[in-house]
């Protein structure tokens, strides 16, 4: 092996239009994903009707369809088959698949009950739930198929991060539109009754046709202008040997893969759960009008935006364990300001947007950095990329639908005026908490031992990338 071998002869950096396509091929789940965590209680327990339990269960249906779908598609996309369906792409091809299935199955979730709207609510709730299982499973084959392109097209380290960091901003600006949209509907409805009720059935439906038809388009710029394969394309692997295959056994062996899917886990639950009980936190404890349901989620997805803009600057500086822990702080002192916000005007008409604020803030930091974390663990094993994916994946899906279920049916009753808040402060804050302590119990990272990215091309070791 040729010792301070230049990549740079075989290797061409990737290019502005293709970090552009590449963030818009999970524009669709993002706004799927916005409409899902954000709207669905509100939308099935004030909209619908069922109740908190019931709506409760929707949500675990759909995120134990997703945790099982998964590792499933991580397998599947990871071998390659030679169908002539997937000389596409191996990647493209799962990706195009779940598109079809999340087009054709989200607008019935966000609609009344077709042909039963009169029946039981079981009948009900086996007409939703046969939906949303079928959308789960395309929204986890479009994730898991692009988040394992990244290691697919490059393997430089910093264009990985750059590609996740791009990835990542464009997730913010899809939530954004969605808050937008979400806000003009909702503000410009004349209604009797400022808060959220049955009458805005019509509303939430233009909300989705409106983002679901901007995540289409966006999908198709995504397979027209980004190509799988850009490092063997460019010649790589012929120079320098086959990519690693990780051997099962050894990838369940490694206590990192462990704390990786921890830290994982933990910082899903605090960005879904913050951005699931936000609204009814909103409308239950501080009861403002319809259209906060819509502004306060804006300003979270605003500060989202504005860090996403340089956490990959900051990362690189600073490395991926010192950035977790400050968003780890950042997303803290939100919680404590939510617990001793109270419900007086000052809170809820001003104080309440730095807490979105910085709660948008934390978010972007600490999936940023969990992602950098994951695709570390892959290093140059992209053959089983959307395995690993999968796994993280698959933890985070059933651990939100759980603690979702659980939290939703404890507060059946409704009794206790300040239970969404106490959410927000416990189980949010101590996600992240546990978070933190996954990545520091993390040896150290290879972004941050080596600034030699030859490293990356090292087959004759067989440990994994992170030591």
């Amino acid at each position: 092996m040729e010792e301070n071998y230049d990549y740079s002869e075989v290797y061409q950096r990737l290019s502005f239009c293709t970090y552009l396509a590449y963030g818009m091929g999970h524009i669709l789940n993002d706004v799927c994903a916005s409409m899902w965590f954000t709207y669905l209680l509100i939308f099935m327990h004030l909209v619908l009707d069922f109740t908190n339990t019931e709506a409760g269960t929707l949500i675990l249906i759909g995120q134990v369809a997703d945790a099982l779908s998964t590792p499933f598609v991580g397998y599947y996309s990871d071998q390659g088959d030679n169908f002539w369906f997937c000389r596409y792409g191996k990647r493209k091809t799962w990706h195009l698949i779940g598109t079809i299935c999340v087009i054709f199955t989200f607008p019935f979730i966000f609609s009344p009950c077709v042909g039963c709207q009169q029946s039981s609510h079981s009948a009900k709730m086996l007409y939703y739930g046969m939906f949303i299982i079928i959308f789960q499973f395309g929204w986890a084959a479009v994730q898991i198929s692009h988040l394992s392109l990244i290691p697919e097209i490059s393997p430089n380290e910093h264009d990985r991060t750059k590609l996740t960091a791009v990835r990542y901003a464009f997730t913010v600006m899809a939530n954004i539109i969605v808050y937008m949209i979400a806000w003009l509907v909702l503000s410009l409805e004349d209604r009797d009754n400022s808060q959220i009720g049955p009458p805005d059935v019509g509303n939430f439906q233009l909300v989705v046709n409106s983002v679901m038809g901007l995540g289409v388009l966006c999908s198709l710029l995504f397979h027209i202008f980004v190509k799988e394969n850009n490092v063997t394309n460019t010649g790589f692997q012929d120079v320098r040997g086959p990519r690693l295959r990780t051997d099962f056994k050894e990838l369940f062996s490694n206590i990192q893969m462990y704390q990786g899917a921890l830290n994982y886990m933990c910082s899903r639950l605090f960005i879904n759960l913050t951005q699931v009980f936000i609204t009814l936190y909103l409308h239950e404890v501080l009861q403002t009008e319809a259209s906060a349901l819509a502004v306060v989620p804006l300003v979270m997805y605003l500060g989202s935006l504005m860090t996403s803009l340089f956490i990959g600057t900051v990362t690189k500086m600073i490395g991926r364990k010192l950035a977790y822990i400050f968003g780890t702080m950042i997303g803290v002192a939100a919680c404590i300001l939510v617990h001793f916000g109270g419900k007086g005007p000052l809170y809820s008409y001003y104080i309440i947007y730095l807490v979105a604020a910085l709660l948008g803030s934390a978010s972007s930091i600490v999936l940023v950095s969990s992602l950098g974390v994951t695709t570390d663990l892959i290093g140059t094993r992209t053959d089983s990329g959307a395995f690993v994916f999968g796994l993280m994946s698959f933890v985070d899906k059933l651990s939100n639908g759980i603690v979702i279920a659980i939290i939703q049916s404890s507060h059946e009753g409704e009794t206790n005026d300040w239970f969404y808040r106490d959410m927000l402060t416990y189980v949010c804050g101590g996600a992240l908490l546990f978070g933190g302590l996954a990545v520091i119990s993390l040896r150290r990272l290879i972004s941050e031992a080596a600034s030699n990215e030859q490293l990356l091309f090292d087959n004759e070791e067989t440990e994994g990338p992170i030591n």
